[in-house]
């Protein structure tokens, strides 16, 4: 928009220039032509009376005194005869009345003098330097003074368009900010009216969308929160149960208890915290890997972990990974028969970042099962979802691919960023 503005004052500016420059230096040629043949003339004039009145030999000597600065002055004499340098007429007949003859080399004044014995012409020659005399400099001075102002003109159209685009500018880094989460963003409203109205409603939005989002995660924490009345009924019957029962079921009860505390905490987590956070891959996909081979083990299925011996750190808080690596490895655990082989594996990606594989040897899956709410299970269709969240929150992506047999997600996670 700068640029834009600045070309089209510059073209504004010159179609002005070259209206108003153009016609100026013609007039300049026009004055300096004008200029020099009136001092011819005004010579001539003072010439006049000698051709008319005096004798052959007064006006010769009259003639030497008016020739010079390449001027030259000459007289057709009654007879013919030419007094001085004979001149561009020749022999051809007087001419009745005064006339200018331009020619390449300059301009030739004719002026008939009548005596008494005939007439005499008086010829005054005015050579091609003398009629364009300082209209070189001067279109030199017009056309500095055009540069100048044509340089000023983008001065004041760079000043100018510098105090419309900055707050455009500002606009776009604070929806740029708004897109990737930071909900604190603010545009400060400046420049044109109109610009300070959209920065004021891009400031209303966002705050309109913070409001949303904090009574969103309070009502999925109340929903959350309610399960803890049926919870305690339960724990209430397991504790009447045989110790045996009571001990088994009670492990359960206390997990489900644990996942709605971490539900009601992740739901009122605000939207800035954890952005910055990191994790080494490596630790949280391994301790979710060993969590998950108890059930493998009773299953019979086989589960093999490859990661490298260091720490490979991402841009993904522990608890977010943690979440993702349980969604896929629990879809594979409901979504193939007992006995399927698994594959887990991290290892670093160019660049920086991790890159978190989870293969197995089951039927296949669907890839439109990436997208939300959809599953060919029978189930809600959120796990796919929410390593796909977790992935693209770090910068990342979540791939999914068919093998044969069986399928492939792979989860691309971003590095941390370094200041």
């Amino acid at each position: 928009m700068r640029r834009q503005i600045t070309l089209l004052v510059a073209a504004t500016t010159s179609v002005v220039l070259l209206a108003f420059l153009l016609p100026a230096a013609s007039l300049v040629a026009s004055v300096a032509e004008a200029r020099a043949l009136d001092t011819a003339r005004a010579q001539m004039q003072v010439l006049i009376p000698s051709v008319g009145l005096d004798e052959r030999d007064q006006v010769t000597a009259a003639l030497g005194g008016l020739s010079g600065g390449g001027r030259s002055v000459t007289v057709r004499w009654t007879d013919g005869a030419w007094l001085g340098t004979p001149g561009a007429l020749g022999d051809a007949e007087a001419p009745v009345t005064p006339e200018v003859r331009k020619g390449a080399d300059g301009t030739r004044l004719l002026q008939p003098v009548r005596r008494a014995d005939g007439t005499a012409v008086l010829e005054m020659f005015v050579p091609e330097a003398q009629l364009r005399a300082g209209v070189t400099r001067t279109w030199l001075v017009l056309a500095g003074l055009g540069i100048a102002l044509l340089l000023l003109a983008l001065l004041v159209a760079d000043r100018l368009a510098r105090s419309l685009t900055r707050p455009v500018t500002d606009l776009a880094i604070t929806a740029h900010r708004l897109g990737s989460g930071d909900l604190t963003a603010r545009a400060t409203p400046a420049g044109p009216v109109e610009v300070r109205e959209v920065g004021t409603a891009v400031n209303r939005l966002a705050g309109r969308i913070g409001e949303l989002l904090s009574a969103e995660r309070e009502s999925a924490a109340d929903l959350a929160h309610r399960l803890r009345t049926p919870l305690t009924a339960l724990r209430l019957d397991v504790e009447s149960l045989p110790a045996a029962e009571r001990e088994r079921l009670m492990d359960d009860v206390d997990a489900l208890n644990r996942g709605i505390d971490e539900v009601i905490s992740e739901a009122r987590r605000s939207v800035r915290e954890g952005m910055g956070a990191e994790c080494d891959a490596v630790e949280v996909v391994a301790a979710r890997a060993e969590f998950w081979s108890v059930l493998a083990v009773d299953e019979g299925r086989p589960l093999r972990v490859d990661h490298p011996d260091g720490p490979i750190p991402v841009r993904v808080a522990a608890a977010d990974l943690a979440a993702a690596v349980d969604a896929l490895l629990g879809n594979v655990f409901a979504h193939t028969p007992p006995g399927t082989a698994i594959r887990v594996g991290v290892r670093p990606r160019p660049g920086g970042g991790a890159e978190v594989t989870v293969a197995d040897s089951g039927p296949g899956l669907d890839a439109a099962a990436v997208e939300r709410g959809q599953s060919g299970g029978g189930s809600t269709g959120l796990g796919l979802d929410i390593a796909r969240r977790t992935a693209e929150a770090s910068g990342g992506k979540l791939l999914l691919s068919s093998t044969d047999p069986g399928t492939r997600v792979t989860l691309h996670l971003g590095p941390v960023a370094r200041s």
